[in-house]
């Protein structure tokens, strides 16, 4: 039994001391170091796994922290942490007070640039590019973006601008034929050609050793031919599109193979212009049932290592909404779904199967999923757009600019609405609600439970002829009281209507107030409970009711600033309301990595918290 390598490496340093036998070792070790970690902590799986060989060999080749990687989306970076001296802390990770699932500047001098969104490394990466040239800094910037991350457009206006870079920049393509669902589009199929026929790559290397070997003539002609348009050109070099935006391309190269990456990675360092790197990698590399099923392992929870099945599995609100849009569709025809290559995390997989002329994956582009669902409105479509809450914020504009502005019906299923937990401050769902509370022509609709759900979507479609936003959280459902008789898509009312005090709050925090009722109850200090659906436009007659309480306490799961706790109070002041008023939502601040419930402890959403404040007004 060979002795373990992983433990004894401290940093980046330490892999350049060994063989090749021994970096492959070191590769299968840190292989299984994920799989144990994320099988506990839950995380991101097959995007790891996918790059075990690439990073160890960036590290290897390129001097870090000095030379400077930029991780696009960052759900990678797993095997860069366990080289930069966190292996010791790895098994934290995720966790609260634990290192992040994505690169944080804060965290370690390594991680170049906070990252958790799509297509930002090549733009992040050429800023840094050009301050270290102003600097008088001379080492490398890498970007290694994902071909998923080629579908967002700021990749190609990061493409356009750093391709006027003079040297040591480089953009690795990790190229997986994978997003988290599979890939879409023209580029996708733009990459298969190349993936299939690299042998024109090797033609035209071929070319230029020939020409560099003549005397007088040879470089020249080389230099003349790079430089023309003429057809001659296109028969000997058939440049790829990357070479057209100034870019030398090297690959495919395989991206498992330590030789050839060691190979690569060294030519590209030597290069003296920009740099694209295309690397073929397989999504879950080394676990056969995250190979097999990348998708569902792309960002997973507990899971038993021997079998691959997850811990828990119960019904969340994705697939109740997934359920929900397919029975609509059934008996109309102008429903279509829309998504951002998120087809099996926003519950649409039996969508895309049943009705496929009325499914449209439209890759990384929230912006261009927006204006192009507010095109099929424009002729009479009903488009719904499903979408995570953090993935929302990047189609503000259209939302306002298309949608809204032109009253144009689409629906958006706000996914992931809420704290998210363990993924952070990059993916907490608490800012979509100040976002669309501020649009015009806006319908917001935030139901707690899976019935009042499927509700929400059919008034939305049914009901409404404006944009409409149905946000609902990650999860099942949690407490429902008996009791409780929902007459209303607007608001309901739970409790005692004689208290004095009122709390007021909406989607699943409403579970937790009804903890804090029952506590309160037993305290004999009695409440009433406003839950609200239909948060914007509020209901006058449920601002009418919180009217007749002397204390009102509005909880809100979303950023104080812009929301609805302050619409609410607001509206309230208009028509004279006098007594006590509080809001408790997440101040200015960003909520950083843990589980829901202690992200809501921290925020003072839990029923303990509720039943302590209103208890002490």
């Amino acid at each position: 039994m060979p002795k373990e390598i992983l433990s004894t490496i401290k940093s980046p340093q330490d892999i350049k001391k060994l063989d090749d036998s021994e970096l492959k070792q070191l590769c299968r070790e840190i292989r299984r170091k994920i799989i144990d970690t994320v099988s506990v902590n839950g995380g991101h799986l097959s995007p790891n796994l996918g790059v075990v060989e690439l990073t160890v060999m960036l590290h290897y080749v390129f001097d870090c922290p000095k030379d400077s990687i930029v991780w696009d989306v960052g759900h990678q970076c797993y095997t860069h942490k366990i080289l930069t001296g966190r292996y010791d802390s790895i098994n934290t990770i995720r966790t609260k007070g634990g290192l992040s699932g994505f690169p944080k500047r804060g965290e370690s001098e390594y991680d170049a640039f906070d990252v958790g969104h799509s297509s930002t490394s090549i733009s992040a990466a050429y800023g840094i590019a050009q301050a270290k040239q102003h600097l008088g800094d001379n080492s490398h910037t890498i970007a290694v973006i994902g071909d998923g991350s080629l579908t967002g457009g700021l990749a190609y206006e990061g493409l356009n601008n750093a391709g006027r870079f003079k040297k040591n920049f480089i953009v690795i393509l990790n190229d997986n034929k994978m997003s988290i669902s599979k890939n879409v589009g023209a580029m996708a199929k733009y990459l298969t050609s190349i993936r299939v026929k690299p042998s024109y790559l090797r033609v035209k290397n071929r070319v230029e050793n020939v020409l560099s070997k003549i005397p007088l003539v040879g470089s020249p002609t080389k230099s003349l031919l790079r430089r023309s348009k003429s057809r001659v050109k296109n028969i000997i070099y058939k440049d790829t599109l990357f070479d057209q935006l100034g870019y030398r391309y090297y690959g495919p190269v395989d991206g498992h193979d330590i030789d050839s990456l060691r190979k690569a990675l060294n030519a590209a360092k030597s290069a003296t212009t920009p740099v694209l790197l295309h690397v073929i990698t397989t999504k879950g590399k080394g676990y056969q049932y995250a190979e097999s099923d990348s998708a569902s392992f792309h960002g997973i929870g507990q899971f038993d290592i021997d079998t691959g099945e997850p811990i828990s599995s119960k019904t969340d609100f994705s697939s109740v909404f997934g359920e929900g849009l397919c029975n609509i569709a059934q008996s109309d025809n102008r429903v279509c779904a829309v998504t951002a290559a998120m087809r099996t995390g926003t519950g649409l997989l039996e969508f895309s199967r049943k009705f496929k002329d009325r499914f449209y994956d439209v890759g990384i582009a929230e912006e261009h999923a927006v204006t192009f669902s507010c095109g099929m409105a424009s002729k009479g479509m009903i488009p719904v757009f499903a979408v995570y809450s953090t993935f929302l914020q990047r189609g503000y504009d259209q939302l306002l600019h298309d949608a809204a502005m032109q009253k144009l019906h689409m629906v958006v299923a706000v996914d992931r609405a809420g704290i998210v937990g363990e993924d952070g401050e990059t993916h907490q769902g608490v800012f979509d609600v100040s976002m669309l509370n501020s649009i015009p022509n806006t319908t917001i609709f935030s139901p707690c439970y899976f019935d009042e759900m499927k509700q929400s979507l059919n008034t939305a479609i049914y009901g409404c002829d404006n944009l409409v936003a149905i946000r609902y959280p990650r999860g099942s459902e949690i407490l429902r009281p008996e009791g409780l008789e929902e007459s209303s898509m607007n608001y309901d009312i739970y409790g005692d209507r004689d208290a004095k005090k009122l709390l007021i709050t909406y989607g699943r925090l409403f579970s937790n107030a009804v903890k804090a009722y029952e506590k309160l109850k037993a305290l004999g200090e009695p409440i009433c409970i406003l839950k609200l659906c239909r948060i914007k436009p509020i209901d006058k007659k449920a601002i009418e009711f919180a009217k007749g309480f002397e204390k009102v306490h509005f909880f809100e799961e979303g950023i104080l600033a812009g929301g609805i706790g302050e619409t609410f109070d607001y509206e309230l002041t208009k028509i004279g309301f006098t007594g006590l008023y509080k809001v408790t939502a997440i101040e200015d601040r960003f909520v950083p990595h843990s589980s829901v419930a202690d992200a809501l402890k921290e925020n003072n959403l839990d029923s303990d918290s509720m039943c302590e404040i209103m208890k002490n007004d």
